[in-house]
């Protein structure tokens, strides 16, 4: 079905469309969009979340094309029986004749005419990154990761804090790292009684949204609403399985043989918010629990990076009351 198919008519369940282009339009793996465009154009993003009818993707091609924009790629889910309509674009424009400011205003407008419930744009090389804050407890190994990811730019995100519950020493890997990078570290002594949620807060202030990289402790529900951005936390065992403390040993000691990693929004409720990315690996019984908790180690790593990176390029939208539509 082409692209425009869904200003006819009812479209499948689920489609994947790709503009009919020439041979050297087409993007190849390891090609950034760069590489296949005019220097003068410039890569933009668009989701869009709204109640399903005839013509939606008519006007949003309409929409993007009007303005000499091109349509790379889009991605579309209308799930079955119900009323609501999912979309994911990137297109290529120039910033000349289609200004940042007109391209919200008409996006906008398009909003507007169906009721969305979301609609967002973002031009990666020139909106400010996403400000986070890292929130870490004793273990390092995702903290580390994320730090380097930012790094190497294959994070595109702003980390403005590391918060924690451990008072890390002053010669260890991670405090030479946000030294040296200019990343303040707070450490904020928790107890049952008083988690320091008030200062946490004061923070955070300006962050698009948080990451729990290993964050023992749980957020409270005033918390949640005061700060009322998402949070995204790392759950070191497969969700629903293996909830709570220690998921690795409970993992290990019921002999299983396939272990994995959960990254998913926080709520109200302990591990129960909606996942955005999983990963799974095999263990055997030759597996100690060293070599276990190893791997599941690495699969929270790289679970957690994904899962960011996915958010940030607006891959991940909300579904039904607990799920999530990951592009």
């Amino acid at each position: 079905m082409s692209f425009l198919g869904r200003g006819c008519g009812r479209c499948s369940p689920q489609v994947n469309v790709f503009a009919k282009r020439s041979f050297k339009s087409l993007k190849f793996p390891g090609e950034s969009l760069d590489d296949i465009t005019s220097p003068a154009l410039i890569h933009g993003i668009h989701v869009f979340h709204c109640p399903d009818e005839v013509g939606i993707v008519a006007k949003l091609s309409e929409c993007i094309a009007s303005k000499g924009g091109n349509i790379l790629n889009a991605d579309i889910f209308v799930p079955e029986k119900e009323n609501v309509f999912y979309s994911r674009s990137e297109f290529v424009f120039d910033p000349a004749k289609w200004p940042r400011l007109q391209m919200d205003e008409d996006f906008s407008k398009l909003s507007k005419t169906f009721n969305a419930m979301k609609s967002v744009v973002r031009v990666p090389s020139r909106d400010p990154k996403y400000k986070i804050a890292v929130f870490a407890s004793k273990q390092d190994h995702c903290l580390a990761d994320l730090l380097h990811g930012w790094q190497d730019k294959r994070l595109p995100v702003d980390i403005t804090a590391v918060i924690s519950n451990h008072d890390r020493g002053p010669n260890t890997h991670v405090m030479r790292f946000l030294e040296r990078h200019g990343i303040p570290y707070h450490f904020l002594d928790t107890n049952k009684e008083d988690k320091n949620e008030g200062d946490i807060l004061n923070l955070v202030k300006g962050t698009d949204f948080l990451v729990l990289a290993r964050y023992m402790q749980i957020l409270s529900k005033n918390f949640l609403q005061s700060y009322g951005k998402d949070i995204i936390n790392i759950h070191h065992g497969l969700l629903p399985s293996f909830k709570g403390g220690n998921p690795s040993k409970q993992a290990f000691d019921a002999g299983v043989k396939l272990i994995g990693a959960t990254t998913h929004f926080v709520t109200e409720e302990l591990d129960e918010g909606p996942i955005i990315e999983q990963m799974v690996e095999r263990v055997s019984h030759r597996d100690n629990l060293r070599s276990f908790v190893q791997k599941s180690e690495n699969l929270e790593k790289q679970c957690l990076a994904k899962a960011i990176k996915s958010y940030c390029e607006l891959r991940v939208l909300p579904y039904e009351k607990n799920k999530t539509v990951v592009f």
